[in-house]
């Protein structure tokens, strides 16, 4: 999997290269992922994000043309302006679009193959460390995030 790449995506939806919104494509049943989601729209002051669980419908194939399994998902995704990021390259790109998270950019000098190992440990072990729900967690109609 690489770290950018294209994706087919309707260029109106939210990643596709005629949206003025990115997306996320994110674990749904992952505490960390959920968390982490949370952190993102409570700082999204322009409502820039919208977020996709992985296991849902309209994540599935998104989630498969970037191969992450949706099943047992490795990664989670940025897409935007109809360019695809994954692991620890959609978390910078992530931090980049937020205020007063822009100087997350000096971790672009940290080689991504140490980037992503970091990543990887984090990913294997997060339902340990963090938990995991049920069922996928979305954020309300008002863009908030349920406890």
């Amino acid at each position: 999997m690489q770290a950018e790449q294209s994706i087919v995506v309707d260029p109106e939806s939210p990643g596709g290269i005629n949206s003025p919104h990115g997306l996320i494509l994110f674990d749904g049943v992952c505490v960390l992922c959920s968390r982490g989601c949370r952190f993102v729209s409570k700082r999204d002051r322009r409502g820039y994000f919208r977020f996709v669980p992985i296991q849902l419908a309209e994540g599935r194939p998104l989630a498969e043309q970037l191969g992450i399994d949706p099943d047992h998902p490795d990664s989670f995704a940025f897409l935007a302006n109809g360019q695809a990021y994954v692991k620890s390259e959609a978390v910078l790109r992530i931090a980049r679009e937020l205020p007063r998270w822009q100087w997350t950019s000096v971790f672009q000098f940290v080689p991504r193959v140490i980037r992503d190992a970091i990543y990887d440990l984090v990913a294997r072990n997060r339902y340990r460390w963090f938990g995991r729900r049920d069922a996928c967690i979305l954020p309300n109609s008002d863009r908030s995030w349920p406890s």
